[in-house]
């Protein structure tokens, strides 16, 4: 990790979606999922902090969209279910940093709009993807977004600024139902 002083950083977690393309999941593994996030809690200490979310709807949704700096999203392609959370993000002005997958294929102007997570990008290859991934995901972390949050503020605005300006104008309804109508129904 970095040399530099630690910072708090928070993590938030929360269910999948039933709408996701994710297995399902039964009480008993979420229980155990449930624990083993609090252990895993628990051992890092004040540095991460994790919350889990139970109940996750829409109201709870729009708190935390406004309230976050950065839209982390790491679903496994050809997995992400249609990527309207990063969508809503940039609505609020929040860059993402996720997997190239989904919309973030289109919406990724890399540090303009946000940060891909680019362990395997153009390749079919799904086996070995997740430490790859992961590998990559902390690199941006670590010299990328961290530093550009922390060290130079008017440059992080502005990539906020471009998540409006640029996603949120494209990524929306209005376009959403004009390409179902021309494209599914014409």
């Amino acid at each position: 990790m970095t040399t530099q002083p630690c910072k708090t950083m928070k993590a938030i977690t929360k269910p999948k979606s039933e709408k996701t393309k994710a297995p399902a999941i039964t009480t008993a593994s979420t229980t155990r999922a449930i624990r083993q996030i609090a252990q895993t809690r628990d051992s890092l200490g004040p540095a991460v902090r994790i919350v889990y979310l139970e109940n996750y709807d829409w109201e709870l949704g729009a708190l935390l969209t406004s309230g976050v700096d950065v839209w982390l999203n790491t679903p496994l392609p050809p997995m992400e279910a249609s990527g309207t959370s990063g969508m809503k993000a940039a609505l609020n002005g929040v860059p993402s940093l996720s997997v190239l997958d989904g919309w973030w294929i289109e919406g990724c102007i890399e540090g303009i709009t946000g940060w891909a997570i680019d362990g395997v990008a153009r390749s079919k290859e799904t086996e070995n993807r997740t430490p790859q991934d992961a590998a990559s995901l902390y690199h941006q972390l670590e010299r990328v977004v961290v530093p550009l949050y922390y060290g130079n503020r008017d440059r992080f605005i502005e990539v906020m600024r471009h998540a409006i300006a640029l996603n949120a104008s494209h990524f929306n309804t209005q376009r959403m139902v004009q390409e179902y109508i021309v494209k599914a129904y014409f």
